[in-house]
């Protein structure tokens, strides 16, 4: 009997009506294949069409259009379209090209099948991650009694671990051992995986250790599973071992382990980075790309921006990954120039439209106080999402413009798009940081509405709204009010919105209560010791310096960042370490000198709980943002706005020495500290002194 094949992924007259404008009847198909003849496909060759032309034409995957073309030719030709080898080369071919639901009207088609057919096809569908299909067809393989071989459970185990599938992975481990297939290094480094995806670690080390060959990829699959699942440390313990098992780490390694890279220990960043230093010189992106994740992960936006200079000097061009990976770095130290160029080459590399990549070109320029540029980029978006929305909503907040953020917030609630638990964290802390108390207390019931709890965040941002506005007492009772434990971060906005007002007795409650639940955290003894100062309670404050240094606490260093020309230069308070410091020093004691003259007088203050009672004039005076801002006047041309980034909250007396800067220079100053933007221009701070 006649074996019956067809290899077009639609019925035969379906093929005939697309075409029936231009043909008729018998005549359409021979006159169709005649134009085809004239103009052959791409690597054809000719008009003789041979079952060996065919198969190498596929074999190189040509594009879909090609593809088409050929398959059409195919069709019109009796022993090509029941030739069974092209018939598994079409499926291959158009499932490279992303179109495996028309490699299975081809599967579909034919009437005798093998077990390579539905290889090909579990294959098909795992290639473009339909998981839950490829497992169809591998039920359906059973049912129609073809046994599986050694080429069918690696794909299938992937598509185990695709869909998180583990209860079917175990039932074909167990196949696998009946057949005696379970020393196959191929299937046991997908089970590896499959039980490390589905965080079945001891399984997929035992899988490991009784493997009697393994390789690079067996190593990596336990690394991926330790990785995904948070245990950093076993997973740097599996590279350990894979070097002293002789082999190298490679590119997946490094993939591997991103996923748990974050908020660890020096050591294992170091114990990364040399792993990553060894594999620099490959031209994959891949260690490059992770690298700089681990860097930015672990809160080390300096040497993620350094690493990606260094692999332009490489002359390694970025991709979409990578891009989007250092941005949050460039807009942690306020690389704004960098971030611009990376956003040129955005533009000229055509990366746009990316959801991902815009999102984190927002919060680039947030992050820098660059709003009309994070606004453009915005406003050119062809899809938003509510990261979109919240990043935007959150730029404006931090700068204090609390009324466009309640208007963006308002407009993203129109454009269909619910706010989620993020999005209401963003709109209440811009109501905080502009003095907005009735609407941010709006927008707290409002949740309600759209079936959202509060979280602790949430509860935080309402406490820092009302201590801001000076309403401690309310602030502390809706303290009390709360339905969960109030956390460091709730009590630390109290506490410090008692420092700015000389609150002292609800001060002391909240120091009470940070000091059971953060005691080794230095800057609530700060803001306990100032309370004290600003009271003139000096005993006390001299008690919380003794506690502090029987307890080895000490105060963390303030640290000021900016950018020039690419590269970022970061000062601490005093700091002499500088190349250029005896120009910053000169400069400084002249523009004081100006200062002064315009009435400046150094707030002492400031300086109670840095310095003993000698100097604290001098002490201000060198405060690591008036270093980086004079630094900056030194090595930019007249009119440059200037950028800084600092790691703690600006002190009373910067704020008013820099708003004499501005006026000055006749500069515009970019503060960003932990708690929100300050931009001065001509003796005026955007704060309006609220913060």
């Amino acid at each position: 009997m006649r074996r019956k094949f067809f290899l077009f992924p639609f019925p035969f007259m379906k093929v005939a009506d697309r075409i029936s404008r231009h043909f008729s009847g018998a005549q359409r198909i021979r006159n169709l294949v005649q134009c085809l003849h004239r103009e052959p496909a791409p690597g054809v060759g000719g008009a003789c069409l041979t079952e060996d032309t065919c198969g190498k034409t596929l074999d190189e995957f040509p594009d879909l259009a090609t593809l088409r073309k050929l398959h059409s030719m195919i069709l019109v030709d009796h022993n090509l379209r029941s030739n069974p080898s092209l018939g598994i080369k079409l499926m291959r071919a158009y499932a490279a090209c992303g179109r495996p639901r028309v490699a299975r009207h081809v599967f579909d088609e034919i009437a005798d099948k093998n077990v390579v057919f539905f290889n090909v096809m579990i294959r098909s569908y795992v290639n473009n991650r339909l998981h839950r299909e490829a497992l169809a067809v591998y039920h359906s393989m059973w049912s129609l009694g073809f046994a599986p071989d050694h080429y069918t459970f690696p794909c299938v185990l992937k598509a185990c671990s695709g869909s998180d599938d583990l209860r079917l992975g175990v039932q074909i481990h167990g196949c696998i051992v009946r057949v005696g297939l379970d020393s196959n290094r191929f299937i046991n480094n997908c089970l590896v995986a499959v039980y490390g995806k589905c965080k079945r670690l001891k399984d997929a080390r035992q899988v490991l250790d009784e493997m009697p060959d393994r390789d690079v990829v067996t190593w990596n699959s336990l690394v991926a599973g330790y990785a995904q699942s948070g245990r950093f440390d076993e997973a740097l313990g599996c590279c350990r071992e894979m070097e002293a098992a002789k082999m190298k780490p490679d590119s997946s390694t490094m993939a591997s382990l991103s996923p748990a890279v974050t908020n660890t220990s020096q050591d294992n960043v170091s114990y990364v980075k040399d792993m990553f230093t060894k594999m620099a010189n490959n031209k994959s992106l891949v260690p490059w790309n992770v690298m700089i994740s681990v860097y930015v992960n672990n809160s080390m936006p300096n040497e993620a921006v350094d690493l990606f200079s260094q692999m332009e000097v490489q002359g390694l061009e970025p991709d979409a990954v990578t891009i989007s990976t250092v941005l949050p770095a460039c807009g942690d130290v306020s690389a704004a120039s960098l971030g611009r160029k990376i956003h040129d080459y955005v533009v000229r590399k055509a990366l746009r439209p990316n959801l991902l990549l815009e999102n984190a070109l927002i919060d680039m320029y947030a992050k820098c106080g660059c709003l009309i540029e994070g606004r453009k980029v915005f406003d050119e978006m062809q899809v938003r999402d509510v990261v979109s929305w919240t990043s935007m909503i959150s730029a404006y907040g931090r700068s204090g413009q609390g009324d466009q953020a309640v208007q963006l917030f308002s407009q993203m609630q129109e454009s269909g798009l619910n706010p989620d638990s993020i999005a209401f964290v963003s709109v209440l802390a811009a109501c905080s940081h502009a003095g907005l108390v009735d609407k941010g207390m709006y927008y707290f019931d409002l949740m309600a509405e759209h079936g959202i709890p509060p979280m602790v965040e949430h509860y935080a941002c309402v406490v820092d709204l009302l201590g801001r506005a000076g309403r401690i007492d309310q602030a502390y009772r809706f303290i009390t009010q709360m339905p969960m434990v109030p956390s460091e971060r709730v009590w630390g906005a109290l506490l410090s919105a008692c420092s700015v007002y000389s609150n002292m007795d609800v001060g002391l409650l909240a120091a009470d209560q940070l000091f059971k639940l953060a005691p080794e955290q230095s800057g609530y003894y700060v803001l306990l010791s100032n309370i004290y100062a600003k009271a003139g309670k000096w005993q006390n404050v001299d008690i919380i310096r003794s506690v502090m240094m029987s307890k080895g606490i000490t105060k963390v260093p303030a640290i000021s960042n900016v950018e020039i020309e690419g590269r970022v230069h970061s000062f601490l308070a005093g700091d002499r370490s500088h190349p250029q410091s005896k120009e910053i020093y000169e400069e400084l004691d002249a523009l004081v000198g100006k200062m002064k003259e315009l009435g400046y007088t150094p707030e002492t203050n400031s300086a109670l709980h840095d310095v003993e009672e000698e100097d604290k004039e001098g002490h201000l005076v060198v405060h690591s943002e008036k270093l980086a801002i004079v630094f900056a006047l030194l090595n930019t041309k007249p009119g440059m706005t200037i950028r800084i980034t600092k790691n703690l909250r600006v002190c009373g007396d910067c704020h008013v020495a820099i708003k004499l800067m501005s006026k000055i220079t006749g500069r515009e100053i970019i503060v960003r500290d932990t708690n929100r933007f300050h931009r001065f221009s001509n003796g005026i701070c955007s704060c309006g002194d609220y913060w």
